[in-house]
């Protein structure tokens, strides 16, 4: 018997505050949501390095915007505004057609 569950997938994106770069980075995340490849697969968390220094510290962030792809490991990352979709899902090794998300 053939295991047909599709593998989850767990993408965390650290921004700092509200500015314009940060609100590209989480509009990209939206996207990349509605790609079928990830339908019903997928977990995210947005974490503002500003209003948890903390957490930034612990996970050692050093640029922001960053996407990653925490499960399934390894991890990958991906730094910038993410606005480039193509450039994320190859990156990201997502289970994604770039031009459905684009």
């Amino acid at each position: 018997m053939t295991d047909t569950t599709p593998q989850a997938y767990r993408l965390r994106l650290y921004v700092a505050g509200d500015t314009g770069t940060a609100r590209l980075a989480r509009n990209a995340l939206e996207r990349l949501g509605r790609c079928s490849g990830l339908a019903g697969c997928l977990e995210t968390e947005v974490l503002d390095v500003v209003a948890d220094p903390a957490k930034a510290e612990q996970a050692r962030i050093i640029a922001t915007p960053l996407l990653v792809r925490e499960h399934p490991g390894p991890p990958r990352s991906i730094v910038g505004d993410l606005s480039d979709l193509s450039r994320v899902v190859r990156a990201l090794e997502l289970p994604c057609d770039p031009e459905e998300v684009a």
